[in-house]
């Protein structure tokens, strides 16, 4: 019964990183078009979302380049966010 348990959690892991991750993606993607189209904040603001969602899928991966990756973007964005509001 433990081990039954323990393969559902790690199965319901999988697909919450899985989740995690194609949402991230596609918030990735949708950003790239709004930026090119000119249209602030809202850019930066779906890119800065994006990050903070792969900031949070590397740490459960626990993968410290997309850690660093990621916590550049999510950190990046939201200054340039402050700074465009100041």
């Amino acid at each position: 019964m433990k081990e039954m348990i323990l393969m559902l959690s790690i199965a319901v892991g999988v697909l919450m990183l899985s989740a995690i991750k194609w949402t991230a993606t596609a918030l990735l993607v949708l950003g790239t078009v709004i930026n090119n189209l000119g249209i602030y904040p809202w850019g930066a603001i779906t890119m800065s979302a994006a990050g903070a969602l792969w900031l949070v899928a590397s740490i459960m991966m626990r993968d410290k380049a997309l850690i660093t990756t990621n916590a550049s973007l999510f950190l990046i964005g939201n200054v340039s966010l402050l700074i465009g509001v100041i």
